[in-house]
């Protein structure tokens, strides 16, 4: 019978990558982790860790103890989950990632149908951006992750994670002012128009980056990117002090009517998809499905007020 805490260990250095990372993560000396893996090494009899460098990767066989540790914990998950649904009482901690609008937009709404619903339930929220907080998910470091995909652009779908829609957020372009001659012109024209304008995007190696280059690209431009930030409540900023023209989101209107002259984008661009994600084995888990439903009751409300 193999350790199952050693088990983990493995599992999680796949995730992280370092058996620094792993340490760090667990508050474990670098030297005990390496002590553990060790000794499953000597449980399995065959070798777990190869290496590459300065650092290791995982043998064949590594990689299959790993997926049989996945299974495992999923249903220990399920049975966490179980628990919990047969107490009258939710209480313990939710573990919330999510991108900075539905952090703005959503979250604080759901967050105080949560606390008046399960009063001794904590939320922990932080603020991480997919592409971070998905792998940092799989890796269990939260609970339910807020997730975007732009059009085109999908987020990875590793099966031990399940992906709901939450809503559609529609997507346009923001003129300066400068900029805004006419409202009359096709959405490739208005992109057009700003080949020369500076522009306000999301750093490189983002999805929401990678969308809005192809886009301008797509329209026949290489745009002139002189402003770099996740915040996308300072890429409205830029554009109403007549800075930058931006992509934005409805979200990031926070209810108010828009301050920016919006344009509409070529078919097929105009809404991103904003899901919630959790691992397949806390799907069912009570604190989960009432973080959920409190979303889409966020959701519905804010329509109600748009």
């Amino acid at each position: 019978m193999f350790d199952l805490h050693r088990l983990r260990l493995l599992r999680e250095l796949k995730h992280r990558g370092t058996l620094a990372a792993v340490a760090a993560a667990l508050s474990y000396a670098p030297s005990s982790v390496s002590q553990q893996l060790s000794q499953l090494e000597a449980e399995v009899g065959v070798p777990l860790l190869e290496p590459v460098g300065r650092r290791v990767r995982l043998t064949e066989q590594a990689e299959i103890l790993v997926a049989h540790t996945e299974a495992v914990l999923e249903r220990l998950e399920r049975a966490e989950a179980d628990i919990a649904a047969s107490l009258t009482d939710l209480t313990g901690t939710l573990r919330i990632a999510s991108f900075q609008t539905a952090a703005l937009a959503l979250l604080p709404t759901a967050l105080g149908l949560l606390r008046d619903a399960h009063p001794h339930l904590r939320v922990h929220v932080t603020h991480m951006e997919p592409e971070k907080a998905l792998p940092a998910l799989q890796a269990r470091d939260f609970d339910l992750v807020l997730a975007e995909e732009y059009p085109g652009n999908p987020n990875p779908r590793p099966a031990e994670l399940e992906q709901e829609h939450l809503l559609d957020d529609a997507l346009h372009l923001a003129m300066p002012e400068v900029a805004d001659e006419s409202g009359e012109e096709s959405p490739i024209t208005a992109l057009r128009s700003l080949a020369d304008h500076p522009w306000v995007m999301e750093p490189e190696g983002t999805t929401a980056r990678h969308w809005a280059m192809a886009l301008c690209r797509n329209a026949g431009f290489e745009p002139d990117v002189r402003f770099e930030t996740t915040d996308l409540l300072l890429h409205l900023r830029l554009v109403e002090q007549n800075h930058a023209a931006a992509f934005l989101p409805d979200l990031v209107w926070l209810g108010q009517p828009p301050a920016v002259a919006l344009r509409q984008l070529p078919r097929g661009q105009r809404a991103r998809r904003v899901s919630t994600v959790v691992r397949r084995g806390r799907s069912r888990h009570p604190a989960v499905l009432a973080c959920r439903a409190a979303l889409l009751r966020a959701v519905a409300l804010r329509a109600t007020r748009a």
